[in-house]
């Protein structure tokens, strides 16, 4: 199918998918109509499907560059000398990205029931890809005697959800700065594995 004249792929294709999040993050994935995307970017219906095949694959797009840039930012993190410098670097990491994008963590965590089976299935391997990082973290803690840890997967899960439930309440002008509540959480997670 040919692209509308005069449109332009590299400025209405990002409009779509920046369409798509804010509708999606507002009303949820059940809620919003591909005709409701097209309205809010200023094109016809049909214009959408040369930029995007389907609703689905929009949702998919969108959390896959969700885990694929929050996987490429944990691997430009310092290792750390010790578990205990890594545990914080992967705390600090996780709250300054996610603070920085609400509702791609909205959409990553609420929506993931509406993916088909197949997309659904490669979220979750780069959720485990994510969650993997942090527990080898928590091992690296308990066998060098730095972490006090019973279950170093069910402390993965805890710590995940703590930090990213930071996301759900922290606006930037509130009464903390993001390093005073980067400390504060740090201080909690420090305190959880024992250190």
């Amino acid at each position: 199918m040919a692209r509308t004249q005069g449109s332009h792929s590299g400025i209405t294709g990002p409009r779509v998918r920046d369409a798509a999040l804010k509708l999606f993050a507002q009303h949820g994935y059940a809620a919003v109509s591909m005709r409701q995307i097209a309205r809010e970017v200023g094109v016809q219906a049909g214009a959408l499907y040369n930029y995007t095949p389907d609703k689905q694959s929009l949702l998919f797009d969108l959390m896959q560059t969700h885990m694929t840039e929050l996987l490429a930012a944990r691997e430009e993190l310092p290792d750390g000398a010790t578990p205990t410098e890594a545990l914080e670097n992967f705390t600090r990491l996780h709250l300054r990205f996610h603070s920085e994008r609400p509702d791609e963590v909205f959409i990553a965590y609420m929506e993931l029931r509406n993916l088909t089976p197949e997309n659904f299935a490669k979220i979750e391997e780069l959720r485990r890809a994510y969650e993997d990082g942090l527990e080898a973290i928590l091992r690296a803690g308990i066998d060098s005697g730095d972490f006090e840890v019973s279950d170093p997967k069910i402390a993965t899960m805890a710590v995940i959800a703590m930090l990213t439930g930071v996301n759900t309440w922290f606006r930037e002008g509130g009464r903390l700065s993001l390093e005073e509540v980067e400390q504060i959480y740090w201080d909690m997670v420090r305190k959880a594995v024992g250190v």
